[in-house]
């Protein structure tokens, strides 16, 4: 099947264009698709560490209320604690992370929470007893379940952290990893290019200088045309019709010089 020049061209530059656009193509979803997945992710630990800091600021808030109650021996009155509010903050934070160092964190909060309110519940009793001393109770029963209720919360903080870290790495690594098809469509687009460039020059543009050079030997020397070049395209059907017509009028200028010459000597003989 022969193919025309227009053909080959167009089909040069098309599979470029084809190229570059599935590579641009691919490179656009994989983008997309590690956006969105690494942002929900990033977007659900920052959710996580704002509860977290929730959990520790109303935990610090009720144990100072403790202590205010403790240090105003005329306030009776027992601070209040929503156990709803925190238990919910905590289902949340084990349903919005699937991480398996977390959860357990998470639990642990739990635990130490339950430990720490049950020992909170005996204010009423420290207050109403005289036989103990209230701040004795307070720092050295209430106050050491407070700080490991505090530390899990911490701990938890960290671990929540480390996972938005985490997340903000991949979405990185995620973003150069979805510009790899486009380094590599431009790459071989280039190469597509120089391929293009040199079957342009070896097949179109050289044969065309070739046939100048041949013509300008006719034209300047009446010298006979004999270029030629493989091919099955309009170029080498061109040069054979110049070839054909530069003989052709070779023939023609050698038979007008004879008939010339065969004219002189017929006047010169009369």
């Amino acid at each position: 099947m022969k193919l025309s020049i227009k053909a080959k061209l167009t089909l040069s530059l098309c599979a470029i264009a084809a190229t570059l656009l599935i590579s641009a193509t691919i490179s656009v979803l994989e983008y997309a698709k590690m956006s969105s997945y690494v942002s929900d992710l990033i977007a659900d630990d920052i959710t996580s560490l704002n509860t977290a800091h929730k959990l520790s600021d109303i935990s610090n808030s009720y144990n100072l209320d403790i202590l205010a109650v403790i240090g105003d021996g005329k306030n009776s009155k027992l601070p209040e604690f929503d156990r709803d509010y925190f238990l919910s903050h905590c289902d949340s934070l084990r349903t919005s992370l699937e991480s398996n160092v977390i959860q357990p964190l998470t639990d642990s909060v739990v635990y130490a929470y339950t430990a720490y309110i049950l020992t909170s519940l005996e204010l009423a009793g420290v207050l109403d007893s005289r036989f103990i001393d209230s701040r004795d109770w307070y720092f050295n029963r209430l106050q050491p379940s407070f700080e490991i209720l505090r530390s899990d919360i911490s701990a938890l903080e960290n671990a929540i952290y480390r996972d938005l870290e985490k997340n903000s790495l991949t979405f990185e690594r995620g973003f150069y990893r979805s510009i790899i098809p486009g380094i590599v469509a431009v790459g071989v687009g280039l190469l597509l290019v120089v391929m293009l460039l040199f079957f342009i020059m070896a097949y179109y543009v050289n044969p065309i200088y070739k046939m100048l050079d041949a013509l300008g030997g006719y034209r300047s020397y009446n010298k006979k045309y004999t270029f030629t070049f493989e091919g099955d395209d309009e170029l080498v059907s061109l040069n054979e019709a110049v070839s054909e017509l530069a003989n052709e009028n070779l023939t023609l200028r050698k038979r007008l010089r004879d008939l010339k010459a065969k004219q002189r000597d017929e006047l010169e003989g009369d």
